[in-house]
């Protein structure tokens, strides 16, 4: 008994080797995908790789803030919860994505411009920041989903993404307003066992 002889009936009945069209296409479409734009998707995966590029910027805050020569715990926590966040953000448009019918298409993940600070005001300045370009690319985002009539990722972002936004914004203007206030050193300190 060969190897040959087991595959023989297969051999003999090229039919059983056809593949369908749908499945021999480079490009899947999925069946799941209704009223989803191209530019809805690829507005979608530009959201993924910007959340991740924040997950990497707040990690670097907190890892500089949890340098014993800086020791700041609590503006590191404070970095480090972020991070989760923006982390559970991505996670969230890539499941948006799978259920909507799209395609994930992972990019490079640009490094921080910064991993050292001279103060905290300026990495909370850095902070806010980057959370006015995340806030600003979701507002393009929903503005894409109404241009293309998507109801449903207009929804999305809204009840995901949106008032979350404005409250990390004032939330982190008002820790750069105070830490205007104390001032660098001892205020610094102070503002730490106070977050």
């Amino acid at each position: 008994f060969t190897s040959t002889s087991r595959v023989a009936p297969f051999l003999a009945d090229k039919r059983s080797f056809s593949v369908s069209p749908l499945l021999a296409s480079t490009k899947k479409m999925s069946l799941c995908r209704q009223n989803y734009h191209d530019a809805c998707e690829a507005g979608v995966n530009k959201q993924i790789n910007l959340e991740l590029e924040a997950m990497y910027a707040y990690t670097a805050l907190a890892s500089f803030y949890e340098r014993d020569d800086v020791a700041l715990e609590k503006v590191a926590a404070f970095f480090r919860k972020n991070a989760t966040e923006e982390k559970e953000h991505a996670d969230k448009f890539i499941d948006y994505q799978n259920k909507r019918g799209g395609r994930v298409a992972f990019s490079q993940i640009k490094a921080p411009e910064r991993s050292e600070f001279a103060s905290v005001l300026e990495a909370f300045e850095t902070a806010l920041t980057l959370e006015k370009r995340v806030n600003q690319t979701l507002l393009d985002l929903h503005k894409t989903a109404s241009d293309n009539h998507d109801a449903q990722m207009t929804d999305f972002l809204e009840g995901n993404f949106l008032n979350e936004q404005v409250d990390a914004l004032k939330e982190l203007a008002g820790h750069v307003t105070n830490l205007k206030r104390v001032g660098p050193g001892v205020g610094e300190w102070h503002f730490n066992q106070e977050l």
